[in-house]
């Protein structure tokens, strides 16, 4: 039919899988499904980056991906882990000050979360007002390769309070404060939110102090990712006016980054599990303060300015995360499938006219040949042999499409004259027989 065969049919049947099996890879790879489970850096136990990283965990659980939170020794060993691409991490929580995008090109940011705040906080036997009134004094400045240890010895460092002018001691908090209140330390820097219970009890302490740094917009400039901070007086426990004035204090802030591979859906999942997590208001700064849109240190996603502008994407809105990646595939397909089928509407009429002349050409060569033939002298077998042919030739016409267009009835004509001709030689030769 239609001058085709089963050979025909077998190499456009590859020829369709062919074309179906690259278009499959091609989506897979432009499209592939976000992985079941993820590695999250944390920090050392009782670490605010922990209490983050387990509230991830458990909103994560609700869209079926299983995040685990891996201890780590703080923000320099969570960029260290960052960067290796073998590590397994493709997202974690860092401190501002470790490090930034010149350094670590690798990453990108998704947004800063909160602030870091950094406290000094010394026995009340004494006033301390000036950063320079630490040299000679034994302070506990974080443990070693913790980012904790790594700000504070820079900004200790402007104030001339180095290893060399004072005793710098690598103490983890809880032994700092344990230290302090034994009288082994004159002075710990920690870095903690204002609502970690650890903070609470140190400012609630009658005999501890927090210093006030009140050179802390010199600070800011000198190191641009330190924010300035004030805590208002009372704002601990206001019937008892803890704190007693307000305290000022310097800060950098923590954000979220990921490696640049991460896959998109994951990047989007952890922007919503960002949003329900450090949207709402603290002790520092209303509602709505963080997330922030912008980072002083790392290039920020596309996603995730785009997700800050507009929100969730209409999919992730309504859609569970693992049918996503499926539905994009979907619309490429459709897409694809519509840039490609929208020009053969066009085009296809003129093919097909181009196939039907292309026919009918074969089938009037054929024609041609009977009515050749019969110029011929011949006999009755050969005469019913031409009309077998046209015959043959009539009904290959009717089995094409379009039978009632010009074409065709310019066709049928010639063929009903042929007809003629032959029916009256068959009777010519007949006669002569006799």
């Amino acid at each position: 039919m239609l001058g085709f065969n089963r050979w025909h049919l077998f190499i456009g049947s590859v020829a369709i899988l062919g074309i179906g099996g690259i278009v499959s890879l091609a989506l897979i790879y432009f499209f592939p499904a976000p992985p079941s489970k993820l590695l999250i850096t944390g920090s050392f136990q009782g670490s605010y980056y922990n209490v983050v990283a387990a509230h991830y965990k458990e909103i994560f659980a609700r869209h079926h991906v299983t995040l685990e939170p891996r201890m780590t020794k703080g923000s320099v060993d969570n960029l260290r882990l960052l960067r290796d691409p073998t590590s397994g991490f493709q997202l974690g929580i860092l401190q501002g000050g470790v490090s930034d995008g010149t350094h670590a090109p690798e990453l990108m940011s998704l947004g800063r979360i909160n602030d870091q705040v950094f406290w000094l906080f010394y026995r009340s036997t004494e006033t301390l007002d000036d950063l320079t009134q630490l040299k000679g004094k034994r302070i506990v400045v974080g443990g070693e390769g913790s980012s904790t240890r790594l700000v504070g010895e820079k900004v200790l460092a402007i104030a001339g309070v180095t290893a060399k002018t004072a005793t710098l001691l690598p103490l983890a908090a809880q032994a700092a404060v344990d230290a302090l209140n034994d009288g082994r330390v004159d002075v710990i820097w920690i870095g903690f939110p204002p609502e970690a219970p650890i903070i609470q009890s140190l400012l609630r302490d009658p005999k501890v102090r927090s210093f006030d740094f009140a050179k802390a917009e010199a600070l800011t400039r000198i190191f641009p990712y330190l924010v300035r901070l004030v805590l208002p007086r009372g704002v601990i426990d206001y019937e008892n006016h803890i704190p007693s004035a307000d305290l000022t204090v310097i800060a950098t802030t923590n954000g979220v980054v990921v490696r640049k591979e991460t896959h998109p859906a994951i990047i989007d999942l952890l922007l919503q599990t960002m949003l329900e997590e450090h949207a709402g208001a603290s002790i520092m700064h209303p509602a709505g303060y963080f997330l922030t849109q912008t980072d002083p240190e790392y290039p920020m996603a596309q996603r995730a300015l785009d997700f800050y502008k507009d929100g969730p994407s209409f999919l992730n809105k309504y859609l569970p995360l693992w049918m996503v990646p499926h539905v994009q595939r979907l619309l490429a397909v459709l897409l694809a499938g519509g840039v490609i089928v929208y020009p053969l509407f066009n085009f296809a009429p003129r093919l097909y006219q181009w196939f039907l002349k292309g026919r009918m050409s074969k089938l009037y060569r054929r024609l041609r040949i009977v009515e050749e033939e019969l110029q011929a002298e011949l006999t009755v077998p050969q005469v019913v042999a031409l009309q077998t042919d046209l015959e043959n030739i009539n009904r290959a016409a009717r089995i094409l499409p379009k039978r009632n267009s010009d074409l065709f009835f310019d066709f049928n004509r010639h063929i009903e004259s042929t007809r003629t001709l032959l029916a009256s030689r068959l009777a010519e030769v007949r006669s002569q027989t006799l």
